[in-house]
């Protein structure tokens, strides 16, 4: 990192002076200190009959019993770890980072620098592009902050702040799983009433991701345990149309057009505009094809359930592709007036029910929070959505729910 600074100093041409020998001695001792006392805990890490035995201690606190007792490990030893995974965090070698930081939370009980070791996991499991280990990051850390344990967290203002950063942070992981698990894994994170509430609060710009998860993973495989798309598109045309005097792009007015007011003309011409924002945004370019085709089948799928009867010459003006569609609807041309009748199939009592009662546990848990948001009584691991702005309209997640 010092030859680094030097040769970008040197491309700058600055005239202050820099002693760089200096810096890279002092980058090298510091480094080589940290290394030395964190050695006694890497040399029981390395050792196969130490992990053996420490898996085997079942908790963090006979397995720090067992350190003091057989390997003479104190608590600071364990966390000369986390300093010397945040120095190889600062040098760039994100790799030894990841793995110190890890061994470090499995053995500290200190709620504090666990935090800290998670975002520092975290961010170097992202620079490394190792997806499937941060989303487990990400999950951590999410449970981490919504259940505080008495640390700095557990102020509303903190807790708020720290869901605010990994909302951001989480973006790098979710869009780079792809459209089915990571599209999925944004909709149940941002849509849950803590975060939604965080996203009303701190970040109403985040609604341009969540819109545009929720349509390009809108006919992408569904991973076990998800519920449905349809549910996410009525909340977030609701979530949009509530935030519009804050927050606004084509992405969401895009969905608004089309769920709200039922335009399919103004849709087609947001569309157009849409296509390029998501073309040039960092997260969605990559996923402008998927948007794009998903959006057309939207609008003919709407086209088509607000019409009996369809002319043929009026949807190729109107652009709606009405073979996208035919699986969804049982269609019959009546070729004597070059018409499209449009039969829609009944659903079954039971999918009735099964589709009514699906939202109720999400349903539930937005009341059960707005309810104790409203009297001021704290929630386990949901405080702090009153933060900021001076809670100005926080019990939105009843109106969500209505």
């Amino acid at each position: 990192m010092v030859d680094y600074i030097e040769g970008l100093h040197e491309q700058t041409k600055g005239e202050e002076s820099k002693d760089f020998a200096k810096l890279r001695a002092d980058a090298t001792a510091r480094y080589q200190e940290l290394q030395e006392k964190a050695q006694p805990v890497m040399k029981v890490i390395e050792d196969p009959d130490a992990v053996a035995k420490l898996r085997s201690g079942g908790d963090k606190e006979k397995n720090l019993e067992l350190l003091r007792s057989e390997y003479q490990i104190d608590t600071d030893q364990i966390n000369a770890l986390y300093h010397f995974g945040q120095y190889q965090y600062t040098l760039g070698a994100y790799g030894p980072a990841a793995n110190l930081l890890y061994h470090f939370l499995l053995l500290s009980p200190s709620h504090e620098l666990n935090i800290s070791a998670h975002w520092g996991k975290l961010a170097s499991n992202i620079f490394n592009g190792e997806w499937e280990a941060a989303l487990v990051e990400v999950k951590d850390l999410r449970d981490a902050i919504d259940n505080p344990h008495g640390t700095a967290m557990a102020k509303p203002l903190a807790q708020l702040q720290a869901r605010t950063w990994l909302l951001h942070w989480s973006l790098f992981v979710f869009f780079n799983l792809g459209e089915g698990q990571g599209c999925q894994s944004l909709l149940d994170m941002f849509l849950s009433p803590a975060y939604l509430n965080t996203i009303q609060t701190s970040c109403p710009h985040l609604l341009r991701y969540l819109v545009a998860a929720a349509v390009i993973s809108r006919r992408a495989p569904k991973p076990a345990g998800t519920r449905g798309n349809r549910d996410h598109v009525k909340e977030l045309t609701k979530i949009v149309q509530m935030e519009e005097y804050q927050y606004s792009d084509p992405v969401t007015g895009f969905l608004k057009d089309l769920f709200a007011d039922f335009d399919t003309n103004q849709a087609q011409q947001r569309l157009t505009v849409a296509e390029s924002v998501v073309r040039s945004d960092f997260f969605l370019s990559g996923f402008a094809d998927e948007f794009v085709e998903n959006a057309r089948w939207l609008i003919s799928e709407v086209f088509c359930r607000i019409h009996r009867r369809i002319d043929i010459g009026m949807g190729v003006e109107a652009k709606i592709d009405l073979k996208q569609v035919s699986n969804a609807f049982t269609m019959t041309r009546l070729t004597t007036q070059n018409m499209l009748h449009i039969t829609r199939p009944h659903a079954t009592p039971t999918a009735t029910l099964i589709e009514t009662t699906r939202g109720l546990a999400f349903r539930s848990q937005a009341i059960q929070f707005a309810m104790q948001s409203t009297t001021g009584e704290p929630q386990r691991g949901e405080r702090g959505e009153r933060g900021g702005r001076g809670g100005r309209g926080r019990p939105r997640a009843q109106e969500v729910v209505a």
